[in-house]
This record gives structure tokens, sequence and C-alpha cells, in this order.
């Protein structure tokens, strides 16, 4: 019983950091190249490769019915570090070039 409840909250786990990391990539994605330079960071195939990658680690954690499941928390930790340096450190950066404020979402 406590293993499968265990299996859950893996399954759980590793759903929603998938998420933030797809949602980290679409991020990336959406600002123009130019943004980037100016707010001083780098590329913007840098970091949509970099953040891709992270979705595909990601995906790689999920569980054996979607994704490859076992021992795969290093792709999870990995992927969310990532997707993590992007959306605590580049979005922000990227925002304040666009003229947006760091608390809009849009």
């Amino acid at each position: 019983m406590i293993a499968s409840a265990q299996l859950w909250i893996f399954a759980v786990l590793a759903l929603l950091l998938f998420l933030v990391e797809i949602w980290a990539l679409v991020n990336a994605l959406r600002f123009r190249a130019d943004a980037y330079t100016a707010a001083d960071k780098r590329s913007k195939v840098f970091w949509g490769v970099l953040t891709g990658v992270a979705v595909l680690l990601g995906f790689l954690s999920l569980p054996y019915p979607i994704g490859s499941g076992g021992s795969s928390m290093l792709f999870m930790i990995g992927g969310i570090i990532i997707a993590g340096i992007f959306l605590a450190d580049v979005l922000p950066a990227l925002r304040r070039v666009m003229g947006r404020a760091a608390g809009n979402r849009w």
C-alpha cells in the first residue's frame, strides 16, 4: 500500500515538473532573438535548445506507460534545474527588456 502511494506521488510530481519544463520551453521560444541580446543573456537558440533538453529529460522521467520510467530521478532533477534557471533568471530579464512588468504573466 505504501509503495503504491509512493508510485502515485512520484508520477504526479514527474508530471507537474514536466509541465513546468514545457512552460519554460514555450516561454523561451516566444520572445524575439534580439530580446535575449538586449537582456544580456545567451541566445534564443541556446535557451531554446537547453529548455528543449529539459523537456526531453522531463519526458524520460515520466513513469512507464508514458515515459521510460524506472530510475530516472536524475533526469527529473536535471530537467527542472534547467527550466528553473530559465524561469528564475532569464524570463524576468526578457520581460523587463520587452517592457513587461516582472509580476505580469504575459
